[in-house]
């Protein structure tokens, strides 16, 4: 018989693993996610994404501030979970829920390295040659417990988190129904974590979203491609301004144009020759050809620039 579950998630990539395990013989009994929030410009409530695919998909709905409240544990009691799916759900499980019923988590980096709220995001901006994704059995500790599957994903030098998250959430849904598959023919084993290459995704900042120009361009082109499209990357362009960066390649200034001026040495001086705006780093050239101006929509740097001077200079303080 299938393996009576619930399932515990509130992202985009949540909602593309709900979808392919409600597709398989595991279809969840209920779906456990947080209450709609206000959001955008409007501040209208908002569903979270796993709740609008269990509506699309008929699935039974619990939504919840905290999955541990007596009401909650009840609620999956009823339900008759032998198991709770969890996969970025954003709450912490704790007593006497993790007791009651065992939790597979679906993550999406090779653990032990990147632990945490942000792994797609951090392997891009440290440059990782490869990620993947690991299902693994949930504990009190911030994604320590055993590992029981885990496959592999190259990180290409032009992938950005629109690229590799929707991939890593297919084989993130396969994963977890092989994982069930295993449970239900009671061959699925776990094997504990190595002590060493712990590394930890820390939740992106608003830190996190500022481009130094004092950093190499490449450290800059990284960032650009971890934060696009869902958070964005930007320059500070003095105190309250900003320029939101899309898309982004780091050069060296042999790479340019005949028609495109070298920025000047200082870190953070820009040049533009209409096509792309150009910011000189503490080692290589950012060539920058995707913007979001504050509060407009995202397009070309050479739309952008055909209405605008560039720069003289970015970096500053700017706004958080």
């Amino acid at each position: 018989m299938p393996v009576a579950n619930a399932y515990l998630g509130t992202s985009e990539f949540a909602a593309t693993v709900l979808r392919i395990l409600a597709a398989s013989p595991h279809r969840p009994a209920l779906v456990v996610t947080p209450p709609d929030r206000p959001a955008g410009r409007g501040r209208k409530l908002s569903a979270p994404p796993v709740a609008t695919a269990a509506g699309e998909l008929g699935l039974p709905l619990h939504q919840t501030r905290s999955v541990n409240e007596p009401g909650s544990v009840a609620t999956l009691r009823e339900a008759g979970a032998e198991v709770g799916c969890v996969c970025a759900f954003g709450q912490l499980i704790g007593e006497p829920l993790l007791s009651e019923v065992p939790m597979l988590n679906v993550h999406p980096s090779l653990l032990p390295r990147w632990r945490g709220a942000a792994p797609i995001e951090r392997a891009i901006m440290a440059g990782d040659a490869e990620t993947g994704v690991a299902v693994m059995r949930l504990t009190e500790g911030l994604d320590s417990g055993p590992v029981a599957i885990e496959e592999r994903e190259p990180i290409g030098p032009a992938d950005t988190y629109g690229s590799l998250a929707p991939r890593l959430a297919e084989t993130g849904g396969r994963m977890l129904v092989r994982a069930l598959d295993l449970l239900e023919a009671g061959e699925l084993r776990f094997e504990e974590q190595p002590a060493e290459g712990v590394t930890y995704a820390d939740k992106i900042g608003a830190a996190d979203r500022r481009l130094d120009p004092a950093r190499t361009a490449l450290e800059l082109e990284r960032m650009v491609r971890a934060l696009s499209p869902h958070v964005g990357a930007f320059f500070a362009l003095g105190p309250g301004e900003r320029l939101g960066v899309r898309s982004a390649a780091a050069i060296a200034e042999a790479d340019l144009t005949e028609d495109e001026p070298a920025p000047d040495p200082e870190p953070g001086s820009t040049a533009a020759a209409g096509r792309r705006l150009l910011v000189r780093c503490g080692e290589g050239i950012l060539a920058v050809d995707g913007v979001q101006p504050a509060g407009k929509r995202a397009m070309d740097a050479s739309e952008w620039l055909r209405g605008h001077e560039p720069p003289a200079r970015v970096g500053g303080t700017g706004a958080g």
